[in-house]
């Protein structure tokens, strides 16, 4: 997949309606989330998601892409991302991807961390 249709296909998880998450997302599927119970698997995790409102825009900043082998991406960037009426929501995430036997790519993990507030500590 060339650069350019992985930066849309990232962008259609963020944006499109809840059927295309779920066929995009591989059933084994691990995520870490900003949300209880924050690590996420299977189901479990594409139900967390695809659950959720769609975020009406979304933008990539610092975006990197690696192919470490055939048939496997991996993506990091940061996301500003919103939705009508609320503020922008901004978070270094990354995603891989698995190009499956039919031929199509799934996302077999992603990690979300949204922006820390200035002067944030632990």
């Amino acid at each position: 997949m060339e650069d350019d249709r992985v930066w849309a296909f990232e962008a259609s998880l963020w944006k499109a309606d809840a059927d295309h998450y779920r066929e995009s997302i591989d059933p084994d599927v691990r995520m870490a989330l900003p949300t209880p119970p924050f690590l996420f698997s299977g189901e479990q995790a594409i139900e967390a998601v695809a659950g959720t409102p769609r975020w009406s825009n979304v933008a990539f900043e610092d975006g990197t892409i690696s192919r470490p082998q055939e048939g496997l991406i991996v993506v990091a960037y940061t996301a500003h991302a919103q939705r009508d009426g609320h503020d922008e929501y901004v978070a270094h995430c990354t995603s891989t991807y698995r190009k499956d036997e039919s031929g199509d790519w799934q996302v077999i993990q992603h990690q979300q961390t949204p922006k820390l507030v200035a002067g944030a500590s632990s």
